[in-house]
């Protein structure tokens, strides 16, 4: 079942989140704001052709909106809509989990509420980053954070479950940085194997779509589409329970492993 639904605002009147996307991603704002001087002074001093003017003034101005562009979005998702909040968790599960696991790749900022969310339920918290896989550079500052909470290590192709352990499986902002198809194929069968029947993977992700392009410009590669999630999914055997988005440059996807008296798609 797919249901397109969105969360209600839920203004937090700060700008950390967006503050925290800068401080991650500074070496590409820093190069954008190079560009625009470049180009400004190459027009002023040198004074090219009109055409070559007029298309590094079109360059600059490109530059310059996505730069400011990608930081409104980063606010408005991260600190003026309800996301971060991560109450509305509990109603898009089925029932609340009495085993549940948090992924993430060094960056944690929900299992604290998903711990507060399930009191009584048995947590685990792992971090599955793999420099061989995940090298992007704003990573390496994501796991410098502050904000980044202890947790045991894990290698995301062999996760520390018993086979049908878990109820739950979070994916905050985690799994877009397995960046090989194969790679992420092997992640969505191993978190297959650890739920039990009728267990649930809550997936919260940016999508490479139109919205994100236009808000973060080329950065919007860094995502993956809709189809990438649906089809990783798909190939683990799980099924779609519902998909939904909170903003238009989130999608919220909870996948649900068939239970044993349910045929398998």
């Amino acid at each position: 079942m797919n249901a397109q639904t969105r969360v209600s605002p839920m203004p937090r009147g700060k700008y950390r989140g967006m503050l925290q996307i800068l401080r991650f991603n500074w070496p590409m704002y820093v190069l954008a704001l190079l560009f625009c001087s470049g180009a400004i002074v190459a027009v002023a001093v040198w004074r090219p052709h009109y055409l070559v003017a007029w298309m590094m003034v079109a360059a600059m101005g490109f530059a310059l909106c996505w730069m400011l562009a990608s930081l409104a979005a980063s606010h408005w998702v991260y600190d003026r809509s309800g996301l971060c909040d991560w109450t509305w968790i509990r109603s898009v599960l089925s029932a609340p989990p009495r085993a549940w696991a948090s992924l993430h790749a060094g960056l944690d900022e929900s299992s604290g509420q998903l711990k507060e969310l399930f009191p009584g339920s048995r947590a685990k918290v792992l971090d599955i980053f793999d420099p061989g896989e995940m090298t992007e550079p704003s990573i390496a500052a994501a796991r410098n954070s502050a904000c980044s909470t202890m947790a045991a290590r894990a290698d995301f192709r062999a996760l520390p479950f018993a086979r049908g352990e878990l109820d739950a499986v979070f994916l905050i902002f985690a799994a877009h940085e397995i960046r090989k198809p194969v790679s992420r194929s092997r992640f969505f069968k191993e978190i297959n194997r650890v739920l039990n029947p009728g267990g649930q993977v809550l997936l919260v992700e940016h999508l490479r779509d139109w919205n994100n392009f236009l808000a973060f410009g080329p950065g919007f590669f860094h995502f993956h589409s809709r189809r990438t999630w649906l089809n990783a999914a798909g190939q683990a055997g799980l099924s779609v329970e519902r998909i939904f988005a909170i903003t238009p440059f989130v999608g919220v996807f909870v996948f649900q492993k068939p239970s044993e008296s349910s045929p398998r798609e």
